[in-house]
């Protein structure tokens, strides 16, 4: 069958396929193992699953070659649009990352400094070279630099951050934790960077109130 360039073709299946991960319109020829999953997410939990150490691995996602159209079954090399039925497999399309998604109110844009696809808007983001990852706007020229601090593990949960999927926090010392462990830590009264032993919140009230406290147990001492 002869692909179509027709909207009514390209929009076919929109946002009905896909998994938990992402929307979109086609399957993943793994490159390191040759099976086929939704998404390298899938993969990876899947691999990070089997009980043989020996088998376990993570798909880079720039070796995928090829891909299942999800509408018509019919596997191909990269490529927006299926090459047998015509359907756009993903609205956002990324031919370096290999990266397919329906859903483009993410707003998906490429990062060529980083080397992969974020999400929020080109707009929202500028790359710090220092630092060696895109950060939101508001934070140019208002940040501690550290040397590649992104590319380096959360230290709470020890998930690899330059390319986590969660949403990361800057703290005053310039190192780096998943948002959610942050506040996790804050919830358990830890204020301190657990690399550098900095304070990562502004403690100066808390140190007035425990101050005032020290001095009013001075005073009953006395009494």
């Amino acid at each position: 069958m002869e692909a179509s360039a027709s909207p009514m073709r390209t929009d076919f299946g929109k946002m009905v396929y896909g998994c938990e991960h992402y929307r979109r319109r086609c399957k993943i020829r793994a490159p390191c193992c040759g099976q086929i999953f939704p998404c390298r997410h899938c993969h990876n939990e899947a691999m990070s699953a089997v009980s043989n150490p020996k088998d376990r691995h993570e798909l880079v996602r720039h070796d995928v070659k090829q891909v299942v159209c999800s509408v018509c079954d019919t596997e191909q090399q990269v490529d927006q649009v299926c090459s047998n039925c015509g359907v756009k497999m993903g609205e956002y399309f990324c031919e370096i990352c290999k990266f397919y998604d329906d859903n483009t109110e993410k707003q998906q844009f490429h990062c060529n400094d980083c080397g992969i696809c974020r999400v929020g808007g080109r707009e929202n983001f500028f790359h710090c070279q220092k630092c060696g990852s895109c950060y939101a706007v508001s934070l140019r020229n208002n940040h501690f630099c550290v040397e590649n601090s992104m590319k380096d593990h959360c230290p709470i949960c020890y998930e690899y951050l330059f390319d986590s999927v969660k949403g990361t926090v800057i703290m005053a010392c310039g190192h780096t934790m998943h948002m959610e462990c942050h506040d996790e830590m804050r919830s358990q009264n830890q204020y301190r960077c657990p690399r550098c032993s900095k304070s990562v919140f502004d403690m100066s009230r808390t140190w007035e109130i425990l101050g005032a406290e020290g001095c009013a147990a001075c005073r009953l001492d006395l009494l």
